[in-house]
C-alpha cells in the first residue's frame, strides 16, 4: 500500500530575514513565515493532505510552523512528535553572525565548502561558550557527547537519516501520511536518503521555506513520485 511523506521546511524566522546563520539557535519565525506556514496548510488542505502523525524538530521555529499549518487544516488533533535529531545543522562559532561578514573573513572559497560542501564543518563553538546547547535545560538529559559544537551537512545527514530509519519510516505503512517539520539541512538529509543523492548532487538542492514537498511511497518505503505544492488546485 502507498503511504505519503510531506517535508516542509519552517517557514522565514527572524535570522533568515536578516542575513544570520541560525543553526541550533532557537530563533522565532518572522511575520513573512507565519504567512508562509499558513499558506503551507492551505496548500496541504486544497490537496487533501491529511497528516495522520507530524514529527518537527526542538527548535521553534519547525514547531511553530507545523502549528500552524495543521490549525490552518483544522488537523491540530494528530500526535507531534519532537526530536533534537532533525534540528538545523549546527552551525558552531558561525551561529548569529551575519553571513556576507563571514564570506569576506574567510573568503569565497572556504565559505562555500562549509556552506555549500558536504563534509566539511565550520569552526566548532569555543569550549564553555553560552551558545552550546548544553547549557540549555532542553537539553539536560541528552548526553553531552550527543550534542554537536558544529556539523558538517553529513554529519547532520546521519543523525538525521537515522531517526527516519528508526522512527519515522515505521510510521510510514499502511497507507498513511507523515508531515515533518523541519529545516533546511535537516531537510536535505533526508531528500538525499529518499532520492538516494550522491554527496556531490545533494550540494545543488535547496529545499524552498514553506513548500511542502510531496512523497508518494511503495510498500518498501521506496520513492514513487515527487511533487512541490505551490499552488492550490
Amino acid at each position: 500500500m502507498r503511504s505519503t511523506l510531506i517535508l516542509l521546511r519552517h517557514g522565514e524566522s527572524e535570522y533568515n530575514k536578516a542575513h544570520l546563520f541560525t543553526g541550533w539557535t532557537d530563533v522565532e519565525l518572522s511575520d513573512k513565515g507565519r504567512e508562509e506556514a499558513k499558506e503551507a496548510g492551505a496548500l496541504l488542505l486544497a490537496h487533501e493532505l491529511y497528516p495522520d502523525v507530524c514529527f518537527t524538530s526542538w527548535l521553534k521555529r519547525a514547531i511553530h510552523t507545523a502549528q500552524l499549518a495543521l490549525n490552518e487544516m483544522a488537523w491540530e488533533h494528530i500526535d507531534c512528535l519532537k526530536s533534537w535529531k532533525l534540528n538545523e545543522r549546527h552551525y558552531g562559532a558561525w551561529q548569529g553572525r551575519n553571513k556576507d561578514e563571514v564570506k569576506e573573513e574567510v573568503g569565497e572559497v572556504h565559505f562555500l565548502a562549509v556552506r555549500r560542501g558536504y563534509d566539511t564543518p565550520p569552526p566548532p563553538l569555543p569550549k564553555g561558550d553560552p551558545r552550546s546547547a548544553i547549557f540549555e535545560r532542553k537539553y539536560f538529559y541528552v548526553s553531552p557527547s550527543q550534542l554537536p559544537q558544529s556539523e558538517s551537512l553529513k554529519d547532520t545527514q546521519k543523525r538525521a537519516w537515522t531517526y527516519y530509519q528508526q522512527v519515522i519510516s515505521p510510521e510510514l505503512s499502511g497507507g498513511k501520511t507523515v508531515l515533518v517539520s523541519a529545516h533546511g539541512n535537516s531537510l536535505r538529509a533526508l531528500v538525499m536518503g529518499l532520492e538516494k543523492l550522491t554527496p556531490e548532487e545533494i550540494v545543488h538542492v535547496e529545499i524552498p521555506t514553506g513548500v511542502p514537498w510531496v512523497y508518494t511511497l511503495d510498500e518498501t518505503g521506496e520513492v514513487i513520485e515527487k511533487t512541490a505544492l505551490t499552488q492550490k488546485h
